[in-house]
């Protein structure tokens, strides 16, 4: 593979300036870190820098600044809109050798990373002082901080939780030009202006590059309880939902998905069904503390009111991680086992009943005897909808059909009050549809932003606006 020619002078002063292995242009390493998990845009990068330290990082920027050269933001690239793609000759900044994990402070309950640091390494860096990291997500074992924060990520236990946002206490930012800033520290509270942190939080590095991060903790959850339900249609997941919220219980984690998902992971990963007849869809329900006594009365009672028509509860943490290797499991197993296009969307909770029962319509219409994937964490109103790819459609044919249907979906989740991406961004993907969730003020003053940080557009070119 040909790759796309970087200015000489510009390579000539990383040579001078920064260490012998801080960039490479070997095509495998250029193929492998100029994509996403999209796998939708051919990686057409034109180098990939490694950087160990942020004053690596800004010198490597004042030295783009100055030749006007663009760079991709790059962590785990586990995302899903295209938002760590480099397809046009840009510059890959990966951070994968800035892993470093301070010693936590104990009083405050917060712990300093470098942007890299994988997030399941800062969990198992936490638990043996009884403190986690309440981030949580499939992708756990190779997405990283800095992707979770600029993409202000979500996951299983959002419902419990929250977003991202909401466990960043502060923030090392890089700007385009090179300048480090240090935003907001370790404090709790700071009220002295605009928190300029939340600026870069879910900014796709669009604004400015995340190297370091303190990060809020909490106690690691007491005893949970997993449990796999049976239920006929989605409109049955929403009814357990709507029960399970009034139950004696904490709900850490609501997670659903249709039988079609299920067959996917069990022809990719051979996972077997705890049950023995099939159902239309599936919840996978964690909760936390709760009556014993109170709360074995309710499961009882979902069986006699009809609310579910199977399910098992998780004998110890070897059965619980099985249970949760079927929801988890789900992204991996679809992509591995044939063509899809996604969509993650998110409504109001008070109104995913109203949507979900005018979803079916779309997709007859759109979308007629094709196969629909649909997961979710329903606890935080989050869908995520993928469309199979049909054997006898050619894959351009099909990507262009799924694009043009997209808008009846998204109007529909516009008419709920929804948005058009609840978890992986705007990226690429989504950029054509984001007046769909965004005003033309809001737009504006998006614009407005990227030019005041960025005024050369060299950080991540093309994503979530044009110039």
């Amino acid at each position: 593979m040909s790759t796309p020619a970087l200015p000489a002078d510009f390579l000539r002063a990383i040579a001078e300036s920064l260490p012998g292995d801080f960039l490479t242009r070997e095509p495998g390493e250029l193929q492998e870190y100029g994509r996403d998990w999209t796998r939708v845009y051919t990686p057409a990068p034109g180098a990939v820098a490694f950087p160990r330290t942020t004053d690596e990082v800004a010198r490597f920027m004042v030295l783009c600044h100055q030749h006007r050269v663009a760079v991709v933001p790059s962590g785990g690239r586990t995302g899903l809109a295209g938002g760590a793609v480099a397809a046009k000759g840009e510059v890959v900044l990966s951070l994968k050798r800035m892993t470093r994990m301070d010693p936590l402070d104990l009083l405050g309950n917060t712990v300093r990373v470098q942007a890299g640091a994988v997030t399941e390494g800062v969990h198992q860096h936490c638990a043996p002082h009884g403190l986690t990291w309440p981030v949580d997500f499939a992708s756990k074992g190779s997405s990283t901080v800095g992707g979770n924060i600029a993409t202000n990520a979500g996951g299983v236990k959002v419902i419990r939780y929250g977003l991202t946002r909401q466990w960043v206490l502060g923030l090392q930012v890089v700007t385009a030009q090179g300048q480090v800033l240090e935003l907001n520290g370790a404090l709790e509270k700071n009220n002295t202006g605009v928190d300029l942190r939340q600026l870069f939080i879910g900014s796709e590095g669009t604004l400015g590059i995340i190297t370091e991060a303190t990060l809020k903790l909490t106690r690691l959850p007491g005893k949970q309880d997993v449990f796999l339900f049976a239920v006929p249609d989605v409109a049955a997941v929403l009814r357990l939902f709507r029960d399970a919220r009034e139950a004696p219980l904490t709900l850490s984690a609501y997670e659903f998905f249709t039988d079609k998902c299920l067959a996917r992971v069990q022809r990719h990963r051979k996972l077997r069904s705890p049950f023995e007849a099939p159902s239309g869809c599936y919840v996978l329900l964690e909760s936390e503390g709760g009556d014993p006594d109170a709360v074995e009365t309710w499961l009882g009672s979902l069986f006699e009111r009809g609310l579910v028509t199977d399910g098992t509860q998780a004998q110890g943490v070897g059965q619980a991680a099985e249970l949760w290797s079927l929801r988890e499991s789900i992204s991996e197993s679809l992509s591995a086992t044939g063509v899809l296009h996604k969509n993650d969307i998110s409504l109001p909770v008070a109104n995913l009943e109203a949507f979900c029962a005018e979803l079916d319509a779309v997709f007859a219409s759109r979308y007629p005897g094709w196969e629909i994937c649909l997961f979710g964490h329903i606890g935080d109103g989050n869908l995520h909808v993928n469309v199979m790819k049909p054997d006898a459609v050619e894959k351009a044919d099909f990507f262009a059909h799924a694009k043009q249907a997209d808008h009846a979906m998204f109007d529909l989740v516009r008419k709920h009050g929804g948005s058009i991406s609840a978890e992986h961004g705007i990226g690429l993907l989504k950029k054509d549809y984001l007046d769909y969730t965004r005003a033309p003020g809001e737009l504006d003053l998006l614009r407005s932003l990227k030019r005041a940080l960025d005024p050369q557009g060299i950080l991540n070119p093309g994503k979530i606006l044009d110039a």
